[in-house]
């Protein structure tokens, strides 16, 4: 196997993993419905800064940073995909616990056609005729399930733009996933730190008396939950063409969308099955043309 296939394959599994912890977390935040959505998304933002910093410190020394910042147009770069991510988890953790988790999951369903239609005007990556009609399926169950949903989804719009925007700048700018995540997660500190205080000040915080040693343990290990996956995504972006990780990303949404149906109990009524159905044969299509032409480049003789 070459360089080139393992590199492949390995961010294949990467993304993998990522889409897989992201369409689980609404269990996670669950546990946490007792705090306010702001004061998780900061916590969030701190204890995964002290997780990725303190590991780059370990393993590079103190000078990661500069050493990073050095290489040009990164610093603005990592700045502008630091605000994206904030955004979306700030958009994503507040609609979770306000009661819009299918919305959120309608989100990441547009969210990958974002990136194919990103990856081919703007990347020059091109289609198959196969993922052709595989992308217009699952644009076609997105656009059922956003006229049928009975409300302008806004929030799902919102999280669809601010991450396949994110995708697009870890994708181009040229660095490393963990060390581009510690710079991301820096920028991010001094904003995260002023609305802990804010809120252990305005009775919106219960960190060192109130929430319990139980939810302050939830908040902390939250930090690594949302760094593993960030990780993982950006290290897959630079490996996988991302029209491929935009399809692979309707593994988050189907995971959410099936926990709130069995796990939520929220409705699932004929017209989201509809949709669904849709997207489902959309992907079955995208992995039948993947494999078989996986399949060709195998058997195809080395000249």
């Amino acid at each position: 196997m070459s360089d080139g296939s393992r590199e492949l394959r390995a961010g294949l599994w990467t993304a993998a993993g990522a889409f897989v912890l992201w369409g689980l977390t609404p269990l996670y935040w669950h546990l946490l419905k007792a705090v306010p959505s702001l004061q998780i998304v900061a916590h969030r933002i701190v204890w995964s800064t002290l997780l990725v910093v303190a590991w780059l410190a370990w393993k590079r020394g103190r000078g990661w940073l500069r050493a990073t910042l050095m290489q040009p147009r990164l610093a603005w770069m990592l700045a502008l995909s630091a605000l994206l991510i904030g955004c979306n988890w700030a958009l994503y953790v507040w609609a979770v616990n306000a009661g819009h988790v299918i919305e959120t999951s309608l989100g990441y369903f547009i969210n990958p056609l974002l990136n194919v239609v990103i990856g081919v005007l703007f990347l020059r990556e091109r289609l198959s005729a196969p993922q052709w009609v595989s992308v217009a399926m699952a644009a076609a169950g997105v656009l059922w399930l956003t006229f049928h949903y009975g409300s302008f989804p806004w929030i799902a719009l919102g999280l669809a733009l601010s991450f396949a925007l994110y995708g697009l700048v870890r994708k181009l700018a040229a660095v490393e996933s963990i060390p581009g995540l510690g710079v991301e997660s820096l920028y991010l500190l001094l904003p995260g730190l002023a609305l802990l205080l804010w809120g252990e000040t305005h009775g919106q915080g219960g960190f060192f008396d109130g929430w319990g040693a139980t939810l302050v343990a939830l908040l902390v290990v939250g930090g690594a939950l949302t760094a593993l996956p960030l990780i993982g995504f950006a290290y897959a972006v630079r490996r996988v063409p991302l029209s491929v990780v935009g399809v692979m990303q309707y593994i988050a949404p189907t995971l959410q969308f099936l926990l709130g149906v069995f796990f939520f109990q929220e409705a699932f009524d004929r017209d989201r099955a509809i949709g669904f159905a849709f997207i489902w044969v959309a992907l079955a299509v995208f992995a039948i043309d993947g494999w078989l032409r996986s399949r060709r480049r195998a058997v195809a003789p080395v000249a």
